[in-house]
């Protein structure tokens, strides 16, 4: 059973071994809670909260791929999506390129729960790791990398990055990363910080979360995106997309389209007519996603800002209500 025949010893210490295995197993289930009836006091068992997690990955998934991304029977994973649409958490559309499957996202309900379920797991971890000194938090870090390596067969999830709301403490960076990008990318001076600051405190004494949104993207539990949908004060029916930003080390992997696509959804479901933005024509990545979004460029104007001369464009997204069943599957907070 074990390949080469070990002595009565080494088969006696690879028991221990097991039994070691087995017990800090015991210790951690229980240290983070999986004992309780309900993960981090919520209404979801441990296997229903690794569903909504696994959700929160995928723009749009399917059954069969979440079977077997979580290794879980089939049936089971039915069980589980069955009581989620019940509860409203999941949203369901017959697959364009296959009519026989249905693409599952999360629904507004579902990244409630998501969202949630990601701030009690953040702060049960945080109040863990905040008696440990930070070598030792270090230590603890390292020993599980250890275990990932020698255990794991591959990444945790195919799409290495989630879509969450904004909570304390990211405005600040949101102004931060502006400003180093920005002056490291273009030059620009402290007066574009300065701008963004002014952006992001209107965004927080005003904001209006039925109408309004930020979303950060954050790849293994670091910040390396965000965007503002908020509210045109002057024009009524119009939103505003804000502060497209993706980290230098986290682009290509679709985050600034996936971010443009939310605000889109958003602006639907809060009932706009339309989205407009104001970008600079240096801005070539950003443009192209615009583009691709089916924003169409309505105006140009030369300007001297930031410490150089630039061309400013106001770019517009026309909404198309028919659309708003079909497109508001919402991905991820």
């Amino acid at each position: 059973m074990w390949g080469r025949r070990r002595s009565s010893s080494s088969e006696a210490e690879f028991l221990q071994r097991v039994g070691g295995v087995r017990r800090f197993n015991r210790f951690y289930t229980r240290q983070i809670g999986l004992l309780r009836e309900g993960l981090l006091q919520t209404p979801f068992s441990l296997t229903e909260a690794r569903v909504i997690y696994e959700l929160a990955q995928h723009e749009e998934t399917t059954a069969t791929r979440l079977a077997d991304e979580l290794d879980l029977d089939a049936g089971y994973l039915s069980r589980i999506l069955r009581g989620f649409a019940r509860r409203d958490l999941i949203a369901r559309r017959t697959s364009e390129a296959d009519r026989r499957q249905s693409l599952i996202s999360l629904s507004e309900a579902g990244r409630a729960a998501f969202a949630e379920l990601n701030a009690a797991s953040q702060a049960e971890i945080a109040a863990m790791l905040k008696v440990l000194s930070e070598e030792d938090q270090r230590r603890l870090l390292g020993a599980m990398a250890t275990i990932e390596r020698l255990l794991g067969d591959g990444p945790e999830s195919r799409v290495p990055y989630l879509l969450r709301e904004h909570r304390s403490g990211d405005m600040g960076w949101v102004v931060h990363r502006h400003g180093v990008l920005y002056s490291r990318e273009y030059g620009w001076d402290e007066s574009f910080e300065a701008l963004v600051a002014e952006i992001v405190a209107d965004f927080i004494r005003r904001f209006d979360p039925k109408r309004e949104r930020c979303w950060i993207a954050e790849r293994e539990g670091e910040n390396v995106g965000s965007v503002f949908l908020v509210r045109d004060r002057e024009c009524e029916g119009v939103a505003r997309l804000r502060l497209l930003l993706v980290e230098p080390k986290a682009r290509g992997l679709g985050i600034g389209k996936r971010l443009v696509r939310e605000c889109t959804r958003f602006a639907r479901r809060a009932g706009y007519e339309k989205i407009t933005l104001w970008t600079n024509s240096v801005l070539h990545a950003a443009r192209h996603i615009y583009e691709r979004e089916g924003y169409r460029l309505v105006h140009e104007e030369r300007h001297h800002s930031f410490g150089h001369d630039l061309v400013g464009q106001t770019w517009e997204l026309e909404l198309d209500r028919e659309e708003e069943e079909a497109d508001a599957l919402p991905a991820v907070l």
